[in-house]
């Protein structure tokens, strides 16, 4: 297969999926495919809800024949699968495959001779080979490495960041073969400013992938306790941090709630794989234990400040600014700000959670928790938890917004310290 005859297909137009098609797109034919009706419907009127692609940048790839798809046909005509679905858990915490077979059996529907698919979902070493592939030989009839081929390269979209935006993100790529791992290594340079590794093998490109995530974790977890370590001791951790961080070789990170559908939920994949070669892996499972469990401590913080201020917090009104997973956002994926309304919940059902970048309807719909886009004009609270940093938020006077005796407790630490009761 030459690079000028490439057709792309990118299965899955989510936060990954939308902005690899988009880019895809100014250099290759390129069709996105979705389930979703409603979501293609909305990118074919030139609007991503999720805001990585721009309108200006959509509505200029759709104008050059760029489109989005739920029908099958329309992407029978390409040879170059790109599977980029997400990969959850269950309640459990164990690994759910279920949307990667959906999308193997998609792929397998379509999929022809010497035709190549490439996934992008964040897995554990050996899910391409090992349970996506055996499906689509399974749909297609064909046999991998002799009539279809395939490769893995890790997506490393970052939501809401508008530096590192796709094009500038250097991509791990691979190949089932050393020649497709050259076609797929040229497909990706063709649209990458800053270019790719070509790992060495499929399943090294799986690992690298869910290591990074769960590098994070393992690194956040550890200012996380520190943070709970300082606050007993009635230590500004912040204050310590900022010291630390003045010696070159420390490694600069803050304390806070690990959401989102990245580094809250990759490495379970790898703890579960690990376990199945019988490796416990302590660190990464002791992590993920102290992280799941800081929405619970800010929420018992605020309520210790509270009741040493004499706030009864039995039915008190409490605000809590964001409920997007991350800043500047619109993400909802696994945020743990619901665990701090959820324990705060047993106190006082007085919640105001306002959110100027949420989708409410899809926080009502998923969380079952009323939010607002729209902060109440003349309403007064008990507490308020800055929980997400978002700009909307800095350069406020809250302590206007508190009754009398009121605390505000900054999780993201940045509101002025005079402003604040405690912070994270």
């Amino acid at each position: 297969m030459k690079l000028e005859n490439i057709k792309i297909a990118v299965i899955g137009l989510g936060y990954v999926g939308l902005p690899l098609a988009r880019l895809f797109s100014t250099k290759f034919k390129t069709v996105g495919f979705d389930m979703n009706q409603s979501r293609v419907d909305a990118l074919m009127a030139g609007h991503d809800a999720t805001l990585e692609v721009s309108d200006e940048l959509l509505q200029s790839a759709l104008k050059d024949g760029f489109a989005c798809t739920t029908n099958l046909e329309d992407i029978k005509d390409c040879n170059f699968y790109v599977v980029a679905v997400p990969t959850p858990v269950d309640v459990n915490n164990r690994p759910d495959l279920k949307p990667l077979w959906g999308a193997s059996e998609t792929v397998g529907k379509v999929i022809s001779k010497g035709d190549i698919v490439v996934y992008e979902s964040t897995v554990y070493p050996g899910v391409t080979e090992e349970e996506c592939l055996p499906v689509v030989e399974r749909v297609s009839g064909l046999i991998f490495n002799k009539d279809f081929f395939a490769g893995y390269s890790p997506e490393r979209i970052n939501p809401g960041d508008k530096e590192h935006t796709v094009e500038k993100i250097k991509k791990v790529t691979s190949g089932s073969t050393p020649e497709v791992a050259d076609l797929v290594d040229s497909v990706y340079n063709a649209v990458l400013i800053n270019g790719t590794h070509k790992a060495s093998s499929i399943k090294v490109a799986e690992a690298s992938k869910i290591i990074e995530n769960s590098q994070r974790d393992v690194n956040i977890a550890f200012m996380n306790e520190l943070a709970k370590i300082f606050n007993a001791m009635g230590i500004d951790t912040r204050d310590v941090i900022d010291a630390a961080a003045s010696k070159w070789n420390f490694i600069k990170l803050n304390p806070g709630l690990v959401g989102g559908h990245c580094i809250s939920v990759d490495p379970y994949y790898l703890i579960q794989k690990a376990q199945v070669y019988g490796v416990l892996p302590r660190i990464m499972s002791a992590a993920r234990r102290l992280n799941d469990g800081m929405g619970d401590y800010v929420a018992n913080q605020t309520i210790k400040l509270m009741n040493k201020k004499g706030v009864l917090v039995k039915d008190s009104n409490i605000l809590i600014l964001g409920i997007t997973f991350k800043e500047n956002c619109p993400d909802v994926r696994n945020t743990k700000v619901v665990d701090i309304y959820s324990t705060l919940s047993e106190y006082t059902s007085n919640i105001t959670v306002f959110d100027p970048w949420a989708d409410v309807d899809r926080v009502k719909r998923e969380y079952g928790i009323v939010a607002v886009d729209t902060l109440p004009k003349d309403k007064k609270f008990d507490a308020i938890i800055l929980a997400v940093s978002h700009n909307q938020f800095a350069g406020t006077d809250w302590r206007e917004k508190l009754n009398e005796n009121g605390v505000i407790y900054d999780v993201k630490g940045i509101l002025p310290t005079d402003m604040i009761d405690a912070r994270l």
